[in-house]
């Protein structure tokens, strides 16, 4: 049985003994670690906790977050490429500065995601839940429209409830 913090060393400097770890566990708690300026390739993060887990600046490769809780995580200017976040809860996930390409957004709760400054290119969205709750710009960069719900306006729009009177009215111009 390994601790929090030999298992986030574990993860970092094997991930293959990791993934064959993780296999025999029901459940694993990994919330609040800290991942930051790593690289992880091929890690297997379905069905883990991670909440408040920090991937500040770290470069992520084909890592499954498939069913995670990742709740509060940060992924502040990452690098993550081609990753499955199918059916995890990504509820105030930072994703600010972060680059993010060809990963699976199905089914994945974006409410409360902060995306300010990401590029989020070639990503699918098209499933995901949530996604109008995101905190946005207009500088992030939004996948072409077939990977986005049908519904979803990707045109910048003020986080600020007390203007919003203001932005629902008619212009002069």
């Amino acid at each position: 049985m390994y601790s929090k913090e030999e298992l986030a060393e574990l993860i970092i400097k094997n991930p293959e003994e990791y993934n064959s770890y993780k296999k025999s566990q029901e459940e694993l708690d990994l919330t609040e670690l800290d991942f930051s300026n790593v690289t992880l390739e091929g890690v297997d993060f379905s069905n883990v906790e991670l909440a408040g887990t920090s991937f500040i600046d770290s470069h992520l490769s084909n890592v499954s977050f498939v069913g995670s809780d990742l709740n509060a995580a940060d992924f502040t200017r990452a690098n993550i490429v081609e990753c499955d976040f199918s059916e995890s809860i990504l509820n105030g996930v930072d994703f600010s500065y972060a680059t993010v390409n060809y990963c699976n957004f199905t089914d994945a709760d974006m409410a409360g995601c902060i995306v300010k400054e990401a590029e989020l290119t070639d990503s699918d969205f098209s499933a995901s839940l949530n996604l109008s709750a995101t905190r946005a710009d207009e500088t992030t960069i939004w996948p072409d429209n077939e990977l986005l719900p049908d519904d979803f306006d990707t045109n910048y729009s003020k986080d600020n409830s007390e203007d919003e009177e203001e932005d629902n009215s008619v212009s002069d111009y």
